[in-house]
């Protein structure tokens, strides 16, 4: 019934070495089904830092070997591993507005960022029902850092890669249903796919050309390090300038 949603891909390598490895070293295989997601999901979301990776469309042992992504790679990865324990999961295709990441992006290269950037979740089969999983973008050091510094924030917030009506207790932990952290950033539904390959091969990625080189070769570099220094910064006052701005137009 699944077996479009269990296999690999070019981007979902899940046969990989280092994928396979992984796995073994952790015992993901003698856990439940609810454990197994478990196990997947916290990695993902914790041990590989939100991040910018060269591109949307690398491959999940890429992304493992990175140690870092954003939505769409942390969603290759997720979406390898899942299918590596045999769980069925498909990718679902949006767009989110670029206020989304304000903050996170550094305004002297948010020129760069298209108005509508591509964005996903993945989608996991548990207990006879789909699942939207979105909560797993942001490890929880980093998520904890702006938390901290909007600490006066508790209700909807938008920035910093965050879209939630409750900064204070966004639903991101694994609990059996669906999590989400930028789900009131989205703007366009491209609707579900097998594989975020076919899903790339519709739609592309969010940059080509001159952008493109500028973005792989310098422009992430420096979102990153800014990107580590708000994690690291947890301690920091608050800068409430961009809350003016919505998520939505």
């Amino acid at each position: 019934m699944h077996s479009q949603h269990l296999s690999a891909t070019p981007i979902l390598n899940f046969q990989h070495e280092s994928i396979q490895e992984l796995i073994f070293a952790r015992s993901w295989q003698s856990l439940d089904t609810y454990n197994k997601i478990g196990a997947a999901y916290g990695f993902v979301k914790d041990e590989v830092l939100f991040g910018y990776n060269r591109s949307d469309d690398i491959s999940a042992s890429e992304v493992l070997a990175d140690g870092y992504g954003q939505c769409n790679t942390k969603g290759n990865l997720l979406m390898a591993l899942l299918r590596a324990l045999d769980i069925p999961c498909r990718f679902h295709g949006f767009t989110i507005d670029q206020q989304l990441q304000k903050g996170a992006i550094p305004g002297y290269v948010f020129w760069l960022a298209p108005k509508y950037i591509i964005h996903s979740w993945v989608e996991v089969y548990y207990e006879g029902k789909w699942l939207n999983l979105e909560g797993f973008i942001l490890d929880n050091t980093y998520l904890t850092a702006i938390q901290q510094r909007f600490s006066d924030v508790k209700q909807s917030f938008c920035g910093y890669g965050i879209a939630t009506p409750c900064l204070a207790q966004p639903e991101t932990e694994w609990r059996g249903s669906d999590t989400y952290i930028q789900k009131e950033g989205i703007h366009d539904d491209f609707g579900l796919y097998d594989s975020p390959d076919d899903f790339y091969a519709q739609h592309g990625t969010n940059l080509s050309g001159l952008k493109r080189w500028l973005y792989q070769n310098l422009i992430r570099h420096l979102i990153n390090r800014n990107v580590q220094r708000l994690r690291a910064a947890s301690g920091s006052e608050p800068t409430r300038s961009h809350l003016k701005d919505g998520c939505k137009s």
